[in-house]
């Protein structure tokens, strides 16, 4: 019997080669970049889109700027008003209002220069951690050089770091390590102000538990707690250096909170407080000192990113302050309660 088969009906008129089944192609595709691993350069050849810009940012600065012209020009002009009208009614009096107006400009230019020298400040102490943590990875000599100066610079002005300052630029001419320069930089300078760091921070949460172990009101509370963070972080502004003005304050205030955001929030349950001060004297402690202890943790978390923002240098040689570190302070105060 013969075996079936197919028999085409049409010729076949196209005489191309073949396509190989997808199966067996023998060119495979290379593989996706990887943007973690990828350098800046090879980003730029591949296909991730760019990261895009806030570009409600510029409204918002025009519309700043925009009503602070206004409101410039409002004040302008009723100043004026008010001058005109002195002068209407008596000489002296308009000549009295000019000089009471000129010196209220001055003290606003004082003020306004303050104000941009604080600001400036605070770029200087971000700008120097960061070239420090540069240095560090690169072991850049020269960069830590230029680090070291400006540390002197910004310190030399305080006496309690004058013996420290004579230290670091004995050890720093025998130093022929970037790396090795920034910490024993950090050692030399930022371990006395660390320290004082830590014990006004302590301080700090220390007050804020008593207050809320004593205190009647809950609004009492709240606002003692704010008003000790908001002297706590200046504090440890003027620590460090960086002593901003009224609005250089606002924005390390905002760039605290911004930290505390992104490094989460302090948020303690009684079995965490347990754990944190002990069985024994958690077990003593009434509903208002757990709050105190509570409300004494959060101040230290705003101290602990304060010290963060406004140190010149970031910690590699000396450890960072923990909430566990204060722990012991409270405990002595729900204790002793």
């Amino acid at each position: 019997m013969r075996e079936p088969r197919a028999i085409p009906t049409q010729t076949r008129t196209d005489h191309s080669t073949a396509r190989s089944p997808r199966a067996f192609e023998t060119t495979l595709a290379e593989p996706a970049p990887d943007v973690f691993e990828a350098t800046p350069e090879d980003l730029a050849d591949t296909d991730v889109a760019p990261t895009l810009k806030r570009r409600g940012r510029f409204w918002r600065n025009l519309a700043l700027w925009t009503g602070g012209t206004l409101v410039s020009l409002g004040l302008g002009l009723a100043a004026d008003r008010l001058i005109r009208d002195l002068f209407a009614a008596y000489d002296w009096l308009g000549w009295f209002g000019l000089g009471v107006l000129g010196v209220f400009i001055a003290a606003l230019s004082v003020l306004t220069i303050r104000e941009l020298i604080g600001l400036a400040r605070l770029r200087t102490m971000d700008r120097l951690r960061d070239k420090a943590a540069s240095a560090l990875i690169a072991d850049d000599l020269p960069a830590a050089q230029a680090i070291v100066a400006d540390l002197d610079g910004l310190y030399a002005h305080r006496a309690d770091l004058a013996r420290a300052r004579t230290g670091l630029k004995s050890d720093a001419a025998s130093i022929l390590d970037g790396a090795e320069l920034i910490l024993t930089a950090e050692r030399t300078l930022m371990a006395p102000l660390d320290a004082r760091a830590r014990a006004l921070t302590a301080s700090s949460a220390r007050r804020v538990a008593l207050v809320t172990a004593v205190a009647p009101r809950a609004l009492i509370d709240i606002a003692f707690v704010v008003f000790e963070s908001f002297r706590l972080a200046r504090n440890l502004a003027d620590l460090y250096g960086a002593r901003p003005g009224f609005f250089g304050f606002i924005r390390l205030m905002g760039a605290i909170v911004a930290h505390l955001a992104v490094t989460g929030g302090l948020v303690l349950t009684d079995g965490v407080v347990e754990q944190l001060i002990g069985h024994g004297v958690a077990a003593k402690l009434s509903a208002r000192l757990g709050e105190g202890v509570l409300n004494g943790l959060m101040t230290v978390r705003v101290g602990i990113a304060a010290i963060k923002l406004v140190r010149p240098l970031p910690f590699a040689a000396r450890t960072s302050p923990v909430v566990s570190d204060f722990v012991a302070d409270l405990g002595k105060v729900a204790a002793t309660k």
